[in-house]
């Protein structure tokens, strides 16, 4: 496999490159956390990406805080827009391929089919927003690139719905849990084998590309789901999004077609509920 880094090394998702990066026995694949590779610190990428020479930029590093977002508008942008506009450029003069990871919150979801890579975006909160105008970052300024937009992001790993569900299952006796949002839920080492794939594939099907489970589900019949698999007996309480206020909006249907990943680039999606029993083994 050719020279690969992972900037975000240390997050979610990167921890779940390594753990597929491990099980498939794959070298030349560098995790850089954010003290090696901040990608607001463009000296210091430039000097990362003199060192090692890659083929492949895998972008794990994000702001993600979605609430939070919205009270820190210029550091998200900074993260999501700028820091990816930073990527693409060395990426560009360096001749390296970027793979980014970008996210369903770039659409409104109000519109009730899946969702295809085309589709108008028009995001309704502030991390959306800089997600998409660092998905612009990057076509603007590179051709080699393969944006993958995900969607609820849980693995054994970091903090994630799966885990906190778990926790709160132990700890209480009910949970109100949003049932008119509705989503596929996606598991982290799958997308992570995903991006490894395309890269053991060396394909030139640049652009941007859907990619979660196959299927769709609300919070609620997620979180019922978790407990059923786990044994876990906890009364789970539907409520609607207007009963449960958050600081951000979210949209209210983000199911995505994975029409173009699977026939462009040949990969098998796994079902979210097949994938998170295989979580929840390992957990």
């Amino acid at each position: 496999m050719d020279k690969v880094i992972v900037i975000g090394g240390a997050g979610q998702l990167g921890q779940c490159l390594q753990a597929v990066a491990q099980q498939k026995n794959l070298e030349h694949i560098v995790f850089l956390p954010r003290e090696q590779a901040n990608i607001l610190d463009t000296a210091t990428l430039a000097a990362v990406f003199h060192e090692h020479k890659p083929a492949y930029c895998i972008n794990c590093a994000a702001y993600t805080a979605v609430d939070k977002a919205e009270d820190e508008p210029e550091l998200c942008r900074q993260i999501n827009r700028d820091g990816v506009l930073n990527l693409s450029k060395l990426c560009a003069q360096a001749g390296v391929t970027l793979i980014h990871v970008s996210t369903d919150f770039v659409f409104s979801g109000q519109n009730f089919s899946p969702l295809s890579e085309t589709d108008p975006r028009d995001p309704v909160n502030i991390y959306g927003a800089s997600k998409l105008e660092g998905e612009q970052a990057i076509t603007a300024n590179l051709q080699r690139y393969f944006i993958l937009r995900t969607s609820w992001l849980y693995s054994e790993y970091s903090n994630n719905f799966v885990k906190t569900m778990l926790r709160f299952g132990k700890e209480r006796d009910e949970l109100r849990v949003i049932w008119d949002q509705v989503g596929t839920p996606t598991y982290a080492i799958d997308l992570a084998a995903a991006i490894l794939e395309i890269i053991s594939l060396n394909s030139k099907e640049y652009g941007i590309y859907h990619y979660s489970n196959e299927g769709l589900t609300s919070w609620y019949d997620f979180a019922k789901a978790i407990f059923e698999i786990s044994n876990i007996s906890v009364r789970v309480v539907p409520v609607r999004t207007a009963e449960y206020i958050t600081k951000a909006k979210r949209p209210a249907y983000s199911v995505m077609d994975k029409a173009k990943i699977k026939n462009k680039l040949g990969l098998a999606i796994p079902h979210w509920r097949e994938s998170l029993k295989t979580c929840l083994a390992q957990l």
